[in-house]
C-alpha cells in the first residue's frame, strides 16, 4: 500500500515553521520547497548577507533523515572538497575511486555558495550530478539521492559552459536586503533567536515515501487546454524578444507547475499557478517582471471580451449615431446600407465598421430590412430604421452583459484559489487583481455608453407616416 499524500494542512503548517524568524523572505523560500518536491534546483541571486545560506537549511529542514552538505566555491576549489577524496586502497588496486560519504554525492540537499565560481572540471562534474543525479566514480556511475541544489552567486557568467550550468536551475530567485519597514525586526534579538535555530516539528517533515507520493500525484494532474494555450503564447512571445527558452526547461516547468496543483490536492493545474513562471523561464528580475506583467495582462481574460475590441464596436455604433444626427443629406446605398461620402473621412470609417459590425452585432434582427430614405434633407426616419438600431445596440448590451458576468466569474474564481494556494506571489495576485478589475471598469464604462447610443437611436426624429402618404414635396422624397 502506497504512502499518503501530505495534506495542504500539514504542508501549510511545515511552510509557517520554516519561515518563523525569517524577515520578508516568503516569496523566495516557498517557491525554494516547490522546487524541492518537484526535484528541481533553485538559484538565488543577489548580495551577501541576504540569508540565502539560511534559506538553503530551511528547505533541508523539511526533509526528514535528508543528509545536507554546504561549501563555497572560490576559483581554488578542488574535487575533493565536493566530491571526497581519492581512495588510497583503489588506487593501490588501480582504481580511480572517491570516498564519497559526507559530500556532495552522498547528499539529499546542498547548498553551493557562488556556484559559477568554480573552475570548469567542477562544473562539468556538476552538470551530470544536478540533472541526471549521478556521479561517475572511477569505472562506475553512483546514483544519488539528491533532491534539490540551492545555489547562490552574485552575478551570473556569460560564457558558454556557465549558461549550460544556469540552465540546470528551474528558479531563478532574486534575493536582496530587507525594505525599510522589515529593518526594524531584522534587529529584533527574540526574531534573531528564532532565525539561528527554527523549530520544525519532525511530524511535519516529509520522508522519502511522502514525497514520492507527491511526486506521483503530479504526474496524474492535468494540464487544461487554456493553460497549454497560454504557455504557447507566452513562448511565442519570448522567442518574438529573442529570450530562447529550451524544450527541457519548459518539461521541468510542466511538472514545476502540477506539483503545486497536486501539493494543494487539486486534479488540474489552474491558470492562476502560471504565476510561478516568470521565474523560470526569464534570466533576472528585469526578465521576469515583463513576462509577469504579460501574463497579469492576459489571465481570465478571454479575447472576446477584451476591452480594446469591444471598445471599437461602441465607438462605432457612437459615429453612427452622430453621423445620423447631424448629417444633413442622408443617401443609401441599393441594399439599404447608409452612404457615408458626405462625411469627414473619421466618420465616414466609423460608419463602415459600423456597417461591418452589424451582422455581427445583430443585422439578423431585420436591420438591413429597415426603412430607408433614399434622400431627405430632413432628419427624419422610419420606425422600422429606428428599431434595427435599437435592436442592435441591445444585442451588443446582451454581449456586454455577459461578458461582464464571465469577468466577476473569474475574480471569483481567482480569490478562491489565492484563498488555498501556498506557493502563489502575493505580487502576482494583485496584479492579476488590478487588471480583472480594470477590465470590468472598462467593460461598464462601454455598456454606459452603449445604452446611451440606443437612447441616442430611440431619439432619432422620426417620420410622421399617417394613414395615407402625404403628397410629395418638392426636394423630399420618402423611400418605398
Amino acid at each position: 500500500m502506497g504512502a499518503s499524500i501530505p495534506g495542504r494542512e500539514r504542508l501549510e503548517r511545515l511552510l509557517q515553521a520554516l519561515e518563523s524568524g525569517l524577515v520578508e523572505r516568503r516569496e523566495v523560500l516557498r517557491p525554494s520547497l516547490l522546487a524541492a518536491l518537484a526535484g528541481e534546483h533553485t538559484l538565488l541571486v543577489g548580495p551577501p548577507g541576504t540569508a540565502k545560506s539560511a534559506l538553503a537549511r530551511r528547505i533541508h529542514l523539511a526533509f526528514r533523515d535528508a543528509r545536507y552538505f554546504e561549501r563555497l566555491l572560490t576559483r581554488f576549489t578542488v574535487p575533493e572538497e565536493l566530491f571526497g577524496p581519492l581512495s588510497i586502497r583503489a588506487l593501490e588496486e588501480d582504481r580511480y575511486e572517491r570516498h564519497v560519504t559526507g559530500f556532495l554525492p552522498d547528499a539529499a540537499v546542498a547548498f553551493i555558495d557562488e556556484v559559477f565560481k568554480a573552475n570548469s572540471a567542477i562544473l562539468n562534474a556538476l552538470l551530470t550530478l544536478l540533472n541526471e543525479r549521478e556521479f561517475d566514480n572511477g569505472a562506475g556511475r553512483l546514483r544519488c539521492p539528491l533532491i534539490s541544489v540551492v545555489g547562490a552567486t552574485n552575478q551570473v557568467p556569460e560564457d558558454e559552459l556557465g549558461e549550460a550550468f544556469f540552465d540546470r536551475f528551474l528558479l531563478r530567485l532574486s534575493v536582496g536586503p530587507v525594505s525599510a519597514e522589515g529593518f526594524r525586526t531584522l534587529l529584533d534579538e527574540d526574531r534573531a533567536a528564532q532565525a539561528a535555530e527554527p523549530a520544525v516539528d519532525p511530524a511535519l517533515q516529509l520522508d522519502e515515501c511522502a514525497r514520492m507520493a507527491l511526486v506521483d500525484a503530479a504526474r496524474a494532474c492535468v494540464l487544461p487546454a487554456e493553460v497549454l494555450e497560454r504557455l504557447g503564447e507566452l513562448r511565442a512571445w519570448l522567442i518574438g524578444r529573442g529570450q530562447y527558452v529550451s524544450d527541457r526547461r519548459w518539461v521541468k516547468l510542466a511538472h514545476l507547475l502540477r506539483m503545486a496543483a497536486a501539493s494543494e490536492g487539486r486534479a488540474a493545474v489552474s491558470e492562476w499557478d502560471l504565476g510561478l513562471v516568470p521565474v523560470c523561464v526569464a534570466p533576472d528580475a528585469a526578465a521576469q517582471q515583463a513576462v509577469a506583467q504579460w501574463l497579469a495582462a492576459r489571465l481570465g481574460v478571454r479575447e472576446a471580451c477584451s476591452p480594446p475590441r469591444v471598445t471599437r464596436v461602441v465607438e462605432a455604433f457612437d459615429a453612427q449615431l452622430k453621423a445620423e444626427r447631424e448629417a444633413n443629406d442622408l443617401d443609401y446605398d441599393e441594399s439599404g446600407r447608409l452612404r457615408f461620402s458626405a462625411l469627414e473621412p473619421a466618420a465616414q470609417r466609423a460608419g463602415e465598421l459600423a456597417n461591418e459590425l452589424a451582422g455581427e452585432i445583430g443585422d439578423a434582427k431585420g436591420g438591413s430590412a429597415a426603412l430607408r430614405m433614399t434622400y431627405a434633407r430632413k432628419r427624419r426616419y422610419g420606425a422600422l430604421h429606428i428599431a434595427a438600431r435599437t435592436d442592435q445596440v441591445d444585442a451588443l448590451l446582451e454581449r456586454l452583459a455577459d461578458y461582464l458576468r464571465q469577468v466577476a466569474a473569474r475574480r471569483s474564481d481567482l480569490e478562491a484559489w489565492a484563498a488555498q494556494a501556498l506557493w502563489a506571489d502575493p505580487a502576482f495576485v494583485a496584479a492579476a487583481r488590478c487588471n480583472l478589475a480594470g477590465v470590468a471598469d472598462a467593460l461598464g464604462a462601454l455598456q454606459a455608453r452603449a445604452q446611451a447610443a440606443r437612447a441616442g437611436f430611440a431619439a432619432l426624429p422620426q417620420l410622421e407616416l399617417a394613414g395615407a402618404m402625404p403628397a410629395p414635396v418638392e426636394h423630399e422624397a420618402l423611400a418605398d
